[in-house]
């Protein structure tokens, strides 16, 4: 889900990194601001017109969206019971929205256009911390969720196999032992590169 380019020559696409994630937090922002269901569907149109300008297939708009529905199955309801079903409609379409304008800024800028964009605005603020350090840690942060994830359906697959479906401890104890793995190898490559204190 991180660092899914889906490359094209539109505007949204040509637009600055700092350009796209300045409008994004504004736009959010706005977003959560806005207490009525009908100027949600405002944005809302707003939003598919963004995914039709930058030339995004509706089947990879929705895997970038989809995730947000299992939260929503959960969180809906109980707003529901809890602050009554406008309120629930209201947050539902919130978090659509700010997936959705997300994925707009993710399916257009590649990674490191990002990561750029980080290093820019951190440049300020040299004096108290590394920009470059911060840009790294980005880096690999954006790399290890994948990773991460590939390292979960390894081990869900071999919990299957196993017909250790059921349990818990399949699944938390290897996951936990080869992610700390990973990173151990990670810091010991870090380090015969010379990234370290």
């Amino acid at each position: 889900m991180i660092g899914v380019y889906h490359p094209g020559s539109s505007v949204i696409h040509r637009m600055p990194a700092l350009a796209k994630l300045a409008l994004l937090a504004a736009t959010v922002t706005a977003t959560a601001l806005v207490g009525s269901l009908p100027a949600l569907g405002i944005v809302a149109a707003a939003t598919l017109g963004l995914f039709s300008l930058a030339r995004i297939p509706v089947r990879v708009a929705w895997r970038q969206v989809s995730p947000i529905l299992w939260v929503l199955a959960f969180a809906v309801p109980v707003q529901w019971i809890f602050a009554g079903w406008e309120a629930a409609a209201t947050m539902g379409v919130r978090l659509v929205l700010a997936v959705a304008l997300a994925a707009v800024y993710t399916l257009t800028t590649p990674v490191m256009a990002t990561l750029d964009a980080m290093q820019v605005l951190l440049r300020p603020f040299a004096r108290w911390i590394d920009p470059d350090r911060v840009g790294l840690a980005l880096a690999l942060a954006i790399r290890c969720v994948p990773l991460l994830a590939d390292l979960v359906r390894e081990v869900l697959e071999a919990r299957k196999a196993r017909g250790a479906e059921g349990s818990l401890t399949a699944l938390a104890v290897p996951v936990i032992v080869r992610t700390l793995r990973t990173a151990d190898h990670l810091g010991e490559a870090l380090m015969a590169r010379g990234v370290d204190d």
